[in-house]
């Protein structure tokens, strides 16, 4: 014990007080998106030039896209229709639709506002609005790992769901016909006033560009 005690009161080599640092702040970062706790607050501005905060959403449902059209995984849901079809249904029942770029500067999916814009009309995107997250800090918050990963939040602020968009983990379209769409599932529970019955999954994509 004594000699424990003695190596804790030496100074840290860099190296190993980056490794805790490092798991000190992962640590952190699992806590903050805790599936039944509140969803974590967030201000942005969006492609439109307006601030987007979660808090103006309170009272609504409110889904977040990470989104990267780049990304063959997103292409797969964008070019069928597949995540347009989900955005249009949801955004009629009075759902926040949310797609996050964090895509840093000069990093692939990084997008202008005038950028978004125009991707967003190409894509006939049915999104509530697209936040430019450019220093990563709402994809943080959230640890958002990959294009496209989605969460899900309920009118009182509390995260419901987070994770893929559905269990086929492929970037063949094909698949979509027979994949079991998570997020349409946690919706449907959710606006029917059940709970979600598979509040986690494991997201699938490309790496998001912080």
């Amino acid at each position: 014990m004594m000699k424990s005690a003695a190596f804790f009161k030496k100074p840290m080599k860099p190296i190993l007080a980056l490794i805790i640092l490092t798991i000190a702040t992962a640590g952190t970062a699992r806590a903050d998106v805790e599936i039944g706790k509140s969803a974590p607050a967030f201000s942005v501005i969006g492609s439109d030039g307006k601030t987007h905060s979660l808090a103006d959403y309170k009272g609504k449902f409110v889904v977040l896209e990470w989104l990267n059209y780049e990304c063959p995984f997103v292409a797969k849901h964008y070019n069928s229709g597949n995540m347009q079809k989900l955005q249009k249904k949801y955004t009629a029942q009075d759902v926040i639709w949310l797609s996050v770029i964090s895509s840093k500067p000069g990093a692939q999916g990084h997008s202008s506002p005038e950028k978004a814009n125009q991707d967003k009309a190409a894509h006939n995107s049915a999104a509530t609005a697209v936040l430019l997250d450019e220093d990563g800090t709402v994809g943080r918050l959230y640890a958002a790992k990959v294009t496209p990963h989605m969460f899900v939040i309920n009118p009182e602020g509390t995260l419901i769901y987070a994770g893929g968009i559905d269990d086929k983990r492929s970037t063949d379209v094909a698949d979509i016909a027979t994949a079991k769409n998570h997020v349409e599932q946690a919706l449907n529970e959710a606006l029917s006033g059940k709970p979600v019955s598979k509040p986690t999954t494991r997201a699938y994509g490309c790496s998001i560009k912080y």
